[in-house]
């Protein structure tokens, strides 16, 4: 026995025209191996061909099949052979070169980088923030902790993605690091910092008790449990997979018994109480609004996943009325 398949390069059209062409196109790249079967061969045995007849990284190659499903090999040894995608002798697989890549570690080390340098230097006093406010600024309390809740919570994302978290994928294209620095370098850092830092701002008001000891402690009190919680979350997540591998298991314990992604609801509650210690201005409202509607986005994603992989199983049964990220509601 012989396998023959094609792989062919990804194209825009899937139509029957489109393929015959694409076949026809002297790029195919012809798959054969003598004495073997489709049971026998390996995703990973088609992208290590690709790679070397194209020098084209593993990373960068993204496999398709006829209908346009994305082949992905979720198994801890790229054990997974062709015919558990249903792929058959002499089918057409269409690969696509990704481009550039980039660790997923490194973007997120960029991304929260922006506001630990952003935040320092609207709050110091130094030639680029005294342009901006018109001279140096006498900070009150409010201001000097809410820089501090900034300051604790990115360097604590540093720490965390160099330390604790673990990714599915590798890479991704490194076009996308500029699109998902934007949220953090501006959001979070020039929008979020500009009105909180000046001399005049809802910081520096006189709100009676929204100024008192009493609120600002019960403010700084939420912060710092909603941070914990977040950080007791990620190691737990953390403990659930072995390094190097792909396993995915469901969750259970400290909030998972009324949503899926705890830790997105503790994020959320901790830049809550960031904005109620800054009164809700503008830049702390509209940077939570967006920050938990996102957050609410992925973890509906993930709350999907979750009961496609795990709605059959007996050893992990999903929680009754289980949401997605605010419980009882979303």
């Amino acid at each position: 026995m012989a396998v023959d398949i094609d792989l062919v390069p990804k194209k825009s059209s899937s139509n029957n025209k489109a393929r015959e062409a694409s076949r026809n196109n002297n790029k195919v790249l012809k798959f054969q191996l003598e004495d073997s079967s489709i049971d026998k061969v390996r995703l990973i045995d088609l992208k290590n061909f690709i790679k070397r007849s194209l020098n084209i990284d593993l990373n960068r190659q993204r496999l398709s099949d006829q209908n346009g499903k994305v082949l992905v090999d979720d198994d801890d040894e790229n054990s997974k052979t062709l015919d558990k995608f249903d792929l058959k002798d002499h089918d057409i697989v269409y690969f696509k070169d990704l481009g550039p890549q980039i660790s997923w570690r490194t973007v997120f080390l960029v991304e929260y980088f922006g506001p630990l340098w952003i935040h320092p230097m609207l709050f110091t006093s130094n030639p680029i923030s005294n342009l901006i406010y018109g001279g140096p600024v006498v900070h009150n309390r409010v201001q000097k902790i809410a820089f501090g809740m900034v300051m604790v919570h990115f360097m604590k994302r540093e720490l965390e993605s160099i330390y604790v978290h673990r990714f599915s994928n590798a890479t991704m294209p490194f076009r996308n690091i500029f699109k998902n620095s934007f949220h953090y370098w501006i959001l979070s850092g020039v929008l979020l910092a500009l009105p909180i830092y000046g001399q005049k701002t809802l910081g520096s008001s006189n709100f009676g008790f929204f100024n008192s000891t009493l609120w600002i402690t019960f403010c700084c009190g939420l912060w710092t449990f909603a941070e914990l919680s977040n950080l007791k979350v990620h190691l737990y997540l953390k403990s659930l997979r072995p390094p190097g591998t792909k396993i995915r298991k469901l969750p259970k314990g400290y909030g998972f018994g009324y949503v899926c992604c705890p830790n997105y609801l503790f994020e959320s509650i901790a830049w809550f109480s960031f904005g109620l210690i800054n009164k809700f201005n503008w830049s702390s409202l509209l940077f939570w609004s967006i920050s938990t509607l996102q957050m609410s986005l992925w973890a509906l994603k993930k709350k999907k996943n979750y009961l496609k992989e795990f709605k059959d199983s007996e050893k992990d049964r999903i929680p009754k009325g289980w949401k997605a990220i605010v419980p009882f509601i979303l």
